[in-house]
């Protein structure tokens, strides 16, 4: 067994699984006010772009990987219409069963699967857009599951990769701060898990930066990435397009 990073530590890689299914578990249920009260907000205007950006049109059929609780699944589902599909997937149960519930709440009755970002169970050349918002970097297999991504899309299908990234420089010592002293209050004040919270800001600082990321998805097939920087770096947006 070969190890990797948890955070700032070093696991074997079947005890990284096991610990990240702890932290989503953990924050299942808080996680959506997690996502306002860290971000103040921003995640929304984060998610909104990459719809945006995703253009997808009626008919389309669409793979949310680490969906969560839906979010990018019930923004895609409007524009898919009748005639298309989108698949909401999730490795964490917890995590999963939030989301359903939630698409249920909003009307939506789309396919809810528990699987695994870096072994789809899907056939080759199955989906016009891949997306995953917030999932790679906690990933263990990082190159696997582009590669993944990749083989489901269809040929010039498109992958959105929302991620955290690396900061511009002069605000890194700010942002830092906020991450290490302030985020894991918030998460033991509201939550009750100050260490979920600490290990998602130290996961962001062990995930490529936008140049690493760019060269990884076009080693894993994709001719063409954009990055788009949000938020000057703190989270960006890669657009690769599968050759």
């Amino acid at each position: 067994m070969s190890d990797t990073h948890f955070g700032f530590s070093t696991v074997d890689e079947q005890a990284k699984a096991e610990r990240v299914r702890g932290v989503f578990d953990s924050v299942a249920s808080k996680y959506d006010v997690m996502n306002d009260l860290m971000s103040l907000g921003l995640h929304r205007f984060w998610k909104a772009y990459t719809v945006g950006v995703a253009r997808v049109r009626p008919g389309d059929v669409v793979l949310d990987i680490a969906g969560g609780t839906g979010d990018l699944a019930r923004a895609f589902a409007g524009p898919a219409g009748a005639r298309g599909l989108v698949v909401h997937t999730d490795i964490n149960e917890a995590m999963l069963r939030q989301g359903r519930d939630r698409l249920l709440d909003a009307g939506l009755v789309l396919p809810s699967l528990l699987c695994d970002g870096e072994s789809l169970p899907f056939a080759t050349g199955s989906f016009d857009l891949v997306s995953v918002a917030f999932g790679l970097r906690n990933m263990t297999h990082k190159e696997k599951a582009l590669a993944e991504m990749a083989r489901v899309l269809k040929p010039g299908g498109r992958l959105l990769v929302l991620e955290f990234s690396k900061v511009a420089a002069p605000l890194a010592k700010a942002y830092d701060w906020y991450s290490f002293n302030v985020l894991p209050r918030i998460g033991r004040w509201v939550a009750g898990d100050g260490e979920s919270y600490r290990y998602l800001a130290e996961s962001i600082r062990v995930h490529p930066d936008q140049e690493t990321l760019k060269a990884m998805m076009k080693t894993a097939g994709f001719g063409h990435v954009d990055v788009h920087n949000l938020s000057a770096g703190v989270v960006a947006l890669h657009v690769g397009i599968k050759c």
